[in-house]
């Protein structure tokens, strides 16, 4: 299988924490980490508020810019071991060459680049993919305060978050290429240490529920309101129908707010969510 050459994924690395910090609506340090009172759910997984209302005309708007197209570093998750993988759009959208990071100074470059135009969501195919893990998109018994688990490569480097469900908005792109979609809009209850200012890089990351299945991608986030966006799962949903794939994985463990940070260095190790790189041939 072709690989990208070790000198361009170095150079890529630091290229990307350059790009990633030009891909977000706001740009601003986190707020500090919540009180103790918070650091503990009210009920196992954090899901004794009421359940998630559907989309509405009326959800509130979150404006984001999306940037010319340039080399950087975002994150993506293995679906199925076909080597299926998921991402975002504004991630992958527009490169001349992606690749899936495997190993140190080495990546494996995607075979096709899939990107959904109603959402900011795409797919990457790879000859195949190690650890895929298992998505949970019905949004049946999403309810608002439950807790959730952002983990990929903030800038550039490994890192999660963790949030709690606040409800639906749209997001509205402008820029690159423009859109209005249906997002889930989180608030951060805090991240693991060394995870300090802007969380861009995470973009095309898993989001877990407490019961270790993904329930959305990270697609933006608005650092001055402590708020992590996420696609909605029917825009998931969607793109995986159009595309005829039929993810297959596993779980993650359950996570909780004391142990998401091991768990997320797991599943790095296993490759199951993996940094992903845009090769852009700029002017």
């Amino acid at each position: 299988m072709p690989r990208l050459p070790d000198w361009l994924i170095y150079v890529l690395v630091l290229v990307g924490l350059l790009w990633v910090l030009s891909r977000v609506d706001e740009q601003a340090d986190a707020p500090p980490a919540p009180p103790a009172e918070l650091e503990a759910p009210a009920a196992p997984g954090g899901v004794d508020g009421p359940l998630l209302p559907g989309p509405s005309q009326f959800d509130p708007e979150v404006m984001v810019e999306v940037g010319p197209v340039a080399s950087g570093v975002g994150t993506a998750f293995a679906i199925d071991k076909d080597g299926w993988w998921l991402t975002a759009r504004h991630v992958v959208d527009a490169c001349d060459r992606v690749g899936v990071v495997v190993g140190r100074g080495r990546a494996v470059e995607a075979m096709e680049v899939r990107i959904a135009r109603f959402a900011d969501l795409a797919l990457i195919k790879t000859d195949r993919a190690p650890e895929p893990l298992k998505l949970d998109l019905s949004e049946d018994d999403f309810r608002i305060g439950q807790t959730a688990f952002h983990i990929g490569y903030p800038q550039g480097r490994p890192g999660e978050a963790a949030t709690r469900l606040i409800g639906r908005e749209t997001l509205i792109a402008r820029g690159r290429y423009e859109l209005e979609e249906p997002v889930l809009a989180w608030a951060e209850l805090g991240r693991t240490k060394g995870v300090i200012g802007t969380l861009a890089g995470m973009s095309g990351g898993p989001v877990f529920d407490a019961q270790g299945r993904v329930v959305g991608v990270t697609i933006a986030e608005s650092a001055r309101r402590g708020r992590i966006y996420t696609a909605a799962p029917a825009s998931i949903v969607q793109l995986l129908k159009l595309n005829a794939v039929d993810p297959k994985g596993a779980p993650a463990p359950e996570l909780t707010l004391t142990n998401y940070g091991l768990e997320a260095d797991k599943l790095r190790r296993a490759l199951a969510v993996a940094p992903v790189v845009c090769v852009a041939n700029e002017p």
